[in-house]
């Protein structure tokens, strides 16, 4: 089953400022969308759960400082779909 990706603005800005100087990360991400859009919970990209603040919401590994913050939608008469916010990146 495939899903339909949505990017919040919050995932747009993050992914603009991440990637501006940085073609290699943009590709990985795109890569790392595309598997996720295909099998979310393929062993790659070491989708999680999280908890505390962000309880209810799931993350995945673009690289080891870099991961995606998801979470899942269903709506009526729909596909499924991931709506990603923001990716978070330590420094």
């Amino acid at each position: 089953m495939m899903y339909t990706l949505s990017w919040s603005s919050g995932f747009r800005r993050g992914f603009k400022k991440s990637t501006r100087n940085n073609p290699v990360l943009r590709e990985k991400i795109f890569s790392v969308l595309e598997n996720l859009i295909r099998m979310p919970f393929d062993p790659v990209l070491k989708t999680h759960k999280l908890h505390g603040k962000l309880s209810g919401l799931w993350a995945c590994q673009v690289e080891y400082d870099c991961r995606i913050v998801f979470t899942f939608e269903n709506e009526p008469n729909t596909e499924k779909r991931f709506d990603c916010s923001d990716g978070y990146r330590k420094a």
